[in-house]
């Protein structure tokens, strides 16, 4: 997942525009137009760092005669005290843009904080963290590029780009001969030739049906994890595993042991939290 300059713009170009309204009041009311400062972006834990670009536009788009530096990259790992970003200038600048900047950098940064946390729970292990659609709308592709930074990989970006048979699916084709899962996988297979195809199984007679239908990849669904090493020996390396349901910290590496190839984690987009991150003011001048 790659960020392009101008999604990036336009996403901070929102941010500013809902945050500042009319105008900064508190800032305009009390900061001469002269003062100048330096502030300091600084972590204030331990974190994996992702969406630095998004805090060095907001204080570019606001004020381009704003100096920027930045001091780490995005998919560092920085400990407490790391300074991220420095930036001198126009004090109004600075502070208008301030909390865009820092709900960006925050909050992806939290994303690629707790897929790092997963990945490294499973090294050693064949599997690979898997990020799922469970997103923030609107915030996809950001939060998704905050799972590379972290480690992870992203599966499919949307409803497009890889055939995913989930359960409903196939309940809306439980009358299918020679069962729904065949008769599923015979159409992707028709319809969207180019694309991989992924079919969610629940039971280990589901997962027979997906290897005998010649699916790419295996969801193993909610599984416990005697199901998960009968599964895997079951598919014999004919398809990619995945594992998914209720992962954790504490439970991602025993999954991990079973040979699965893949785990989706939804929780490292929908549930992570944002980083403590600050934006210190150094020195002061009127």
């Amino acid at each position: 997942m790659v960020l392009s300059a101008e999604e990036i713009q336009r996403a901070v170009r929102a941010a500013l525009a809902e945050d500042i309204g009319p105008g900064d009041v508190t800032t305009l009311a009390t900061l001469p137009e002269s003062a100048t400062t330096c502030a300091v972006m600084a972590a204030r834990e331990p974190l994996v760092l992702a969406g630095l670009p998004f805090a060095e536009t907001a204080f570019c788009e606001l004020d381009p005669n704003l100096l920027i530096a930045s001091h780490a990259a995005d998919g560092s790992h920085c400990p407490t005290g790391q300074v991220l970003l420095r930036v001198t200038g126009s004090a109004r600048s600075i502070l208008t843009a301030e909390r865009v900047a820092l709900n960006f950098v925050q909050r992806i940064s939290g994303v690629a904080t707790l897929t790092a946390q997963f990945a490294e729970q499973v090294k050693g292990t064949r599997a690979k963290i898997l990020d799922t659609r469970k997103t923030t709308p609107g915030w996809r592709r950001f939060e998704k590029y905050a799972v590379k930074c972290g480690g992870g990989q992203n599966h499919r970006v949307g409803l497009y780009d890889q055939v995913l048979i989930k359960d409903n699916h196939l309940a809306a084709l439980r009358h299918e001969q020679p069962n729904a899962i065949a008769a599923a996988v015979q159409r992707a297979r028709a319809a969207y030739p180019e694309l991989k195809v992924e079919v969610e199984a629940d039971t280990l007679e589901q997962v027979r049906q997906a290897v005998q239908a010649h699916a790419d990849i295996i969801l193993l669904d909610n599984m416990s994890l005697d199901e998960l090493r009968a599964a895997v020996a079951l598919v014999g390396g004919r398809a990619q595993t995945e594992a998914s349901g209720g992962v954790t910290l504490q439970t991602v590496r025993a999954i991990a042991e079973t040979g699965v190839d893949f785990i989706s984690v939804g929780a490292i987009t929908h549930s992570a939290r944002a980083v403590d991150i600050a934006l210190d003011f150094h020195t002061t001048t009127a």
